[in-house]
C-alpha cells in the first residue's frame, strides 16, 4: 500500500466559539489543488478562510470537499463552497438535506432555539449539479489520490469515512479526543444506534490504517487502542441513561446530572478543567442526553 505523506495533510482549527481545538477540518494537498475534508459551520467560515491561507492556499482554489455527515459543525459552510464552483461529496441519505436544507434547519431550531443562528450562522441551498454521492465501497479520484468510501452509520444514517491509505477521515463516528484525553461518543439526536455504531467500529477496526484524522479534535494514533476506548465508553453512557428514560425522568433533570458524570469521567481520566470546556463545546451534554433517550425510546418500540 502507497503510504500518504502526512505533510500534505494539515489540520485547520476554524476556532468554534473562538475555542482551540474544537472543529477540525483536513486540508490535503494534489495535484489537481486543495481538497478539503469538512467545513466546519458557517460562523467559522471567516476562521478556515485564514486557516487555509496559513497554509499557502487561496480557498477559492478548493475544488472539492468531502463531507463525512451533513451536521452543521461538519457541513454548515459547503455552500460556501459549492457557490464557488467546488463539489461537495456526501452520502446519499444526505444529499437532499444539503440540496434543500430547510428540514433539517427547522428541525436543529427547535433544539438550539435561540441559539441556532449564533452557533451555525447560515444554511444555503447547494445546487443539485454541484453535490456528488459516494456510497460504500466507492473511490474518490482526485489528482494522485484515491480515496476509498466506508459508510459507517451510528452516529447518524448518512455517515461516510475517508481512507487515503493508511490515513482515516472518520468525522464523528472515531468519537471525540481533545488534547489528549479520553475518547467520548457524540450522540446527538435523532440518529444514535448503538448495535449500528459497534458495527461501524468493527468495520473501521479491519481497514490497515495507522492514522485517524477525526473533527474533534485532529490526529489520532494507535487506532485499535481508540476504538476498544470508544466502544467501551459508548457502552457507558449507555447503559447510564438506561434508567433515566425508564423511569421517565424529565430531560431537563437529567442533563444537569449527565454533565456531572461525564465531566467526573473527564477529570478521573486525565483532562484538565480547560480540556473538560473544550469536550462540552464540543460535544454538548444536553445534546447527548436527547439523542440516547431518543435511542432507547426507539428501541423499545422495535424501530431499532
Amino acid at each position: 500500500m502507497r503510504m500518504t505523506d502526512s505533510s500534505k495533510i494539515h489540520v485547520l482549527d476554524v476556532r468554534f466559539l473562538e475555542e482551540s481545538e474544537v472543529i477540525a477540518c483536513y486540508l490535503i494537498e494534489s495535484e489537481q489543488g486543495p481538497i478539503l475534508v469538512e467545513t466546519g459551520p458557517e460562523t467559522t467560515f471567516e476562521n478556515l478562510k485564514s486557516a487555509v491561507a496559513q497554509k499557502g492556499f487561496n480557498w477559492r482554489d478548493i475544488e472539492h470537499v468531502p463531507l463525512t455527515h451533513i451536521h452543521f459543525d461538519h457541513a454548515g459552510a459547503a455552500w460556501k463552497f459549492a457557490e464557488n464552483g467546488a463539489d461537495i461529496y456526501v452520502h446519499p441519505k444526505g444529499l437532499p438535506h444539503l440540496n434543500n436544507p430547510e428540514r433539517l434547519w427547522n428541525s436543529a431550531k427547535r433544539i438550539y432555539q435561540d441559539d441556532m443562528e449564533m452557533l451555525w450562522g447560515k444554511m444555503k441551498p447547494i445546487a443539485q449539479s454541484r453535490l456528488i454521492p459516494l456510497e460504500n465501497g466507492q473511490e474518490l479520484n482526485i489528482g494522485e489520490h484515491s480515496f476509498k468510501v466506508h459508510y459507517a452509520p451510528g452516529h447518524a444514517v448518512h455517515h461516510n469515512a475517508y481512507q487515503l491509505e493508511e490515513a482515516l477521515f472518520t468525522g464523528d463516528v472515531a468519537g471525540v479526543k481533545i488534547c489528549g484525553g479520553p475518547v467520548v461518543p457524540p450522540c446527538p439526536p435523532p440518529d444514535i444506534h448503538i448495535e449500528a455504531w459497534k458495527e461501524s467500529i468493527h468495520k473501521l477496526r479491519t481497514l490497515d490504517v495507522e492514522t485517524l484524522y477525526i473533527a474533534h479534535f485532529g490526529r489520532v494514533e494507535s487506532p485499535q487502542q481508540h476504538f476498544s476506548d470508544l466502544e467501551m465508553m459508548l457502552n457507558d453512557w449507555a447503559h447510564w441513561m438506561k434508567p433515566y428514560y425508564e423511569g421517565q425522568s424529565d430531560p431537563k433533570a437529567i442533563i444537569p446530572q449527565f454533565r456531572t458524570y461525564t465531566h467526573d469521567q473527564l477529570k478521573a481520566l486525565g483532562a484538565s478543567e480547560g480540556v473538560a470546556v473544550k469536550y462540552e463545546k464540543a460535544n454538548p451534554s444536553y445534546m447527548s442526553v436527547t439523542g440516547l433517550l431518543r435511542y432507547w425510546k426507539l428501541k423499545e418500540q422495535g424501530r431499532i
